[in-house]
């Protein structure tokens, strides 16, 4: 049943439709049938879907619409925003998940009688994966030395304080957004005696009949796709798209990111993210029997998808809370096995004046300008005796004067553990090599303390292709480990090393870890530098050999020309769109890896959705950022998924040589009528990019001369990249003595 009500911008018909934006421009001044605008403004119009569609389908540019783009339109469209209808669409795959067959009973019949019975099935299924108000006293254990239950007070300084400014990496809550706040909730673990809490409120609240009905065609296309890939799936293939589809709305951890921080907190039962954002951090946590996960954003919509989406991630205990963490903490009575968390940078309003007497100011209350360094503190006060907390950090952290005493206090006391510098380009801002700080709540205090810095900056990737992941974690962990089992020295030049606490307690205790690491060994450097120079002189050969001829004057060509998109309508060649997901370990070629001509570097959520793979002889090009590039996959690239903001062109080899194909789409003026410009971007509208029309031999020829470019074209690159590594490793070894002047 489709929904007349939903809406779909000029963006969404273009992705219906397989086009740039400028071609859905085009339509809407040539053919005076094209829908009229029904809502947006007059610069960004929206349009029925279902006109949209209809419109489509009679002109031939669309046979159907496929289920995942009819359900994303209908949420992007839902008349009460996007995230009241991803926290309804969850709920109900959530009992589609949970007991399919209530599902089937409620879902019969007209969308009427669908939001009258599906009220009281979400509750009873919401009830007993996330708690509620009737919720019972916290899940606990008795402790290793078997104490009785005891109760304990349920209110910590600041709860009741009211909620100011939210931190600056979550987005205000939207219009329809189902969390509501939770009162303080005391569950205990393996390693504190059993409490009793006071019930809490869950933070997905049990959407009534009337919010429901104009939801209806949306939770049965949900159903629909959850039947072609299951509930999980089909609700991470709808957040994945609204994240995508709001970039700035979300600071987001990287899922390579979010790993390496849970290896660092090893295996745990209990779990709390304070800072949940979208849940990245506890989806990355082994599973264990019994396993309880806590989560508390001061977003509310962010908590209750966070909720959701950990319950159809797992069969864990979810609890979820909405509120301000450091004014209004959810679970002042927690003792969790280990805390991860990604808390806002730079926060000056993060209640210093409120809660100068805190409790959670063990090691010093922080400055106005270290709200950073009040996370830390909370996740500390969080952890049971013996407890790991992962914490991501800006860098000047580990510096500001305005942190030193709390920071030697860390130290003193043995509750910093590890700090580890991660690669520029590790997570957002991407511009900055970010730091994990790994704590531990001290049981007892060490004879000997010492912390280990590790330094992983090497592993930074070309451009924006993000840092080598495989080679950090394995840096990180078999550094982290080491240093767990031996509990002494660790000493990796250049890498890592294990530094007394006594010699980081001066004036400043700056923490960076370049400060305190030894070099790498000059004698493997000075032997790379002459491989690197070897190297150098035989790229340097190529590149001349490999130089064009001198050009030929010729007066201008006058060709017949055709179009992209004729030759994909006459079936010359097949035009393919990059996609938002797929399945796991499959390299995705990124607009980055082809406009640098490097390796598939990239990710996409993982999915059912089937990516497009690339295959030899097709040509991919960037559609955004205003170049004239086109690359031709060869064999090594072969097989790479094709990412987002990328278009490939498969022509059939009888009629349309590779190298003519992507020889003339590279063409200056052939780029500059196809472009369509908006106020901070240039897109590419593909299909309107010419081609000469020209017999397959003089193709060829022509190819052969364009290949020879791209021959020439590589080596230049391969000699640029080169040259600096040379000149850099030259400064730096004459600077640390390696390399001596003469």
């Amino acid at each position: 049943m489709q929904d007349n009500a939903t809406e779909v911008t000029a963006a969404g018909i273009a992705r219906l439709a397989g086009v740039g934006r400028a071609a859905v421009s085009n339509w809407r001044r040539r053919h005076a049938d094209f829908p009229k605008p029904v809502g947006g403004t007059e610069t960004s119009p929206s349009f029925a879907l279902a006109e949209v569609e209809s419109w489509l389908r009679e002109q031939g540019k669309l046979a159907e619409v496929p289920l995942r783009e009819r359900v994303w339109q209908q949420l992007a469209g839902h008349p009460e925003g996007a995230l009241a209808a991803l926290v309804h669409a969850g709920c109900a795959l959530l009992l589609i998940h949970e007991r399919p067959t209530v599902w089937l009973d409620v879902s019969a019949g007209s969308d009427e009688r669908l939001a009258a019975m599906l009220p009281g099935a979400l509750e009873q299924v919401l009830t007993a994966r996330l708690g509620g108000a009737a919720e019972r006293t916290a899940h606990s254990d008795r402790s290793a030395g078997g104490a009785e239950a005891v109760n304990r007070p349920s209110s910590a300084a600041g709860v009741n304080t009211p909620a100011a400014a939210r931190p600056v990496n979550t987005p205000p809550t939207a219009p329809g957004a189902t969390a509501v706040p939770a009162t303080p909730v005391a569950p205990t673990t393996s390693v504190a005696p059993t409490t009793s809490v006071a019930p809490t409120s869950r933070a997905v609240r049990t959407p009534t009949g009337p919010q429901l009905l104009p939801s209806a065609p949306l939770l049965r296309g949900a159903a629909e796709l959850a039947a072609e890939v299951g509930a999980r799936q089909a609700f991470e293939f709808l957040l994945g798209r609204h994240l995508d589809a709001n970039p700035r709305q979300y600071t987001l951890t990287p899922s390579d990111l979010a790993g390496l921080m849970a290896d660092l907190a090893g295996p745990a039962r209990t779990v709390l993210d304070p800072a949940c954002g979208t849940g990245a951090l506890l989806r990355a946590v082994d599973v264990r029997p019994g396993q309880e996960l806590y989560a508390q954003d001061s977003a509310p919509d962010l908590a209750a998808l966070t909720a959701l989406r950990l319950a159809l991630h797992s069969r864990a205990g979810v609890h979820g809370a909405a509120g301000d963490t450091l004014r209004a903490d959810a679970y002042p009575e927690l003792r969790a096995d280990a805390v991860l968390c990604h808390p806002p940078f730079n926060e000056r309003n993060w209640g210093h004046d409120e809660l100068a007497y805190d409790a959670r100011w063990e090691y010093g209350f922080p400055a106005r300008t270290e709200s950073e360094l009040a996370w830390v503190q909370h996740a500390l006060a969080r952890l049971a005796d013996g407890g790991t907390a992962v914490l991501l950090m800006p860098p000047a952290v580990a510096s500001r004067r305005s942190g030193r005493r709390i920071r030697a206090d860390l130290l003193r006391r043995g509750a910093l553990r590890a700090l580890v510098a991660l690669p520029v380009g590790a997570a957002p801002p991407y511009s900055i090599p970010l730091h994990l700080w790994v704590l531990r709540r001290p049981d007892r205090t060490p004879a000997t303390p010492e912390v280990l810095l590790v330094d992983t900056g090497r592993f930074a990737g070309e451009g924006r292709g993000g840092p080598d992941w495989a080679a950090v974690r394995d840096a990180v962990l078999d550094a982290w480990r080491a240093f767990e089992r031996a509990g002494g020295p660790v000493e990796r030049p250049g890498l890592a090393r294990s530094v007394p606490v006594i010699e980081l307690l001066d004036d400043d205790v700056d923490l960076a870890p370049a400060r305190h690491l030894p070099p790498a060994a000059g004698a493997d450097g000075a032997e790379q530098l002459t491989a690197v120079r070897e190297r150098f002189g035989v790229t340097l050969r190529l590149t001349a050999d490999l130089t064009p001829p001198a050009a030929d004057q010729a007066p201008p060509a006058r060709w017949p020309l055709t179009t992209v998109g004729e030759l994909a309508r006459a079936g010359a060649l097949v035009l393919r769109t990059g996609g938002n997901g797929g399945h796991a370990r499959v390299p995705v070629l990124t607009d980055h890896d082809v406009l640098a001509a490097v390796a598939p570097s990239g990710t996409l959520p993982e999915s059912d959705e089937e990516a497009v793979l690339t295959e030899p002889g097709d040509v991919v090009v960037p559609v955004l950022g205003g170049g004239s590039v086109a690359r031709v996959i060869d064999d090594a690239t072969a097989g790479a998924a094709l990412g987002r903001n990328l278009v490939l062109l498969r022509p059939d080899r009888t009629a349309i040589d590779p190298w003519f194909l992507a020889g003339f789409l590279r063409g200056t003026a052939n780029n500059r009528q196809a472009s369509s410009y908006a106020s901070t971007a240039t897109r590419l509208d593909v299909r309107r990019l010419q081609l000469p029309r020209l017999p397959l031999e003089e193709q060829r020829r022509y190819g052969a001369r364009f290949r020879a470019l791209d021959e020439f074209e590589r080596a230049l690159r391969h000699a640029n990249r080169l040259g600096e590594h040379l000149v850099r490793g030259m400064y730096d070894g004459l600077t640390d003595g390696t390399v001596t002047p003469d």
